[in-house]
């Protein structure tokens, strides 16, 4: 019979120890920066029916989904994105928390799509939303989020920049030159700097614009909204105005966007969007069939792009390499001198896990001089020496190659 090798499906990852340290990395500095900002942890099913996407984005994801129908013969959907989920369950929570509601969520999405650099078919997202307030110091307050999650992360003012738009300048714009499909010609705009020349000159034709009349709006400050304005001069004050930029090519392809939008790029353009988000106020009320009406705003980070960003910058790598060193399986490592002491050797290292200590040791007889190369390799701070001399205890540290001895476990303890 041939030999049958399992792999992973396509566009799904294993994560060994050193991918789970590094994903745990990107969970920690996510957590870190939405805790000081004040927002509370959620989490949605994987699975949700169908009907909540279709509802949310009509036919855009329908190609996208990974879809199926369960032994119950309901049609369901692993999730594409939590946006929807989370509108679902603030409609059936929101009299119990007081308005904004800030939230927060880290957990895995769905999208059969093509895979490449930095997008992947089973992806981790960080999302972040204010929900129950439609005052431009929302949308202020969720972009310093996003800003000093990647300052966290050890980027610089050099490394990236926060590329933002408003739908408002957009609809005003629509509104002055009489066009009537809206979301057809915001989805010129979102590909504008992709399209051939002669590709956007003929789908501008059909709204009787020429490239130069809708460069010459986009390139124009002026055109700014009132809310960006606003948002800028919120930054400004908490000295991170520096990295948001105006660009009116933003307009993001989701139709449920209704405000400010925005995403992160990084400063030399080797990659896709670091995240985005923006103003989405119609939610709630689509979803609810109009029982829960709230604006929201919101945004979302995936781990596979940040993670090569992280990757191929250095310092910020270097802020990852230190963390990751500091998560060693092992702090202490007890060697056994004397295998007739092991029993008393699992005593000490009981009381020393018990402590709240990281213990390993050999669960088999072992050289002793093979037991320190293992505690290096473990990454270990200390070793305790168990011998003859029990209840006697060598403490030996590994980074000053210092050694002391401990009468018994109690005073150990004590000592670290």
């Amino acid at each position: 019979m041939a030999d049958k090798r399992f792999n992973s499906l396509p566009g799904f990852r294993d994560f060994a120890p050193n991918d789970c340290a590094i994903r745990n990395y990107l969970f920690t500095t996510w957590r870190k920066v939405a805790h000081r900002y004040g927002f509370l942890e959620y989490e949605a099913p994987i699975l949700e029916e169908t009907a909540l996407y279709q509802k949310k984005t009509g036919d855009e994801l329908n190609t996208q989904l990974f879809r199926f129908e369960d032994q119950g013969g309901r049609d369901v959907t692993m999730r594409p994105e939590l946006t929807a989920s989370l509108a679902r369950i603030v409609s059936g929570n929101q009299r119990n928390y007081p308005k904004p509601m800030k939230w927060f969520e880290i957990g895995p999405c769905f999208r059969y799509e093509r895979q490449q650099k930095g997008r992947t078919r089973e992806f981790i997202q960080f999302n972040a939303d204010i929900i129950g307030e439609n005052n431009p110091a929302a949308d202020a307050e969720l972009i310093a989020v996003a800003i000093d999650t990647m300052l966290e992360l050890g980027f610089t003012e050099k490394d990236f920049v926060i590329r933002a738009s408003d739908r408002q300048s957009w609809l005003t714009y629509c509104e002055d030159k009489g066009i009537e499909d809206i979301t057809g010609f915001l989805g010129i705009i979102d590909k504008i700097e992709r399209m051939k020349p002669e590709v956007l000159a003929e789908n501008l034709q059909k709204y009787n614009l020429t490239e130069e009349e809708v460069r010459g709006f986009i390139e124009d400050p002026a055109n700014a909204s009132e809310s960006f304005q606003q948002i800028q001069q919120n930054l400004e004050a908490r000295g991170l105005g520096k990295y948001l930029k105006l660009d009116l090519t933003i307009v993001r392809g989701l139709a449920y966007y209704t405000g400010t939008v925005f995403e992160i790029f990084d400063t030399s353009h080797s990659m896709r969007a670091i995240a985005g988000g923006g103003r989405y106020d119609d939610l709630l009320k689509v979803l609810s069939d109009g029982v829960v009406d709230l604006p929201c705003t919101g945004f979302a980070m995936g781990d596979v792009v940040i993670r090569n960003f992280v990757e191929e910058t250095p310092h910020a790598k270097a802020k990852m390499d230190a963390w990751l060193k500091t998560q060693a399986p092992c702090d202490i490592y007890v060697v056994i001198a004397d295998e007739d002491q092991r029993l008393n050797a699992l005593g000490v290292i009981s009381a020393l896990r018990n402590a709240g200590h990281k213990v390993d040791y050999s669960m088999v007889e072992a050289k002793f001089n093979k037991q320190f190369k293992t505690a290096e390799k473990l990454g270990a701070t200390h070793t305790v020496i168990v011998g003859s001399e029990f209840p006697q205890l060598q403490l030996k540290n590994l980074a000053v190659r210092s050694e002391e001895t401990k009468e018994n476990v109690e005073e150990l303890i004590a000592a670290l």
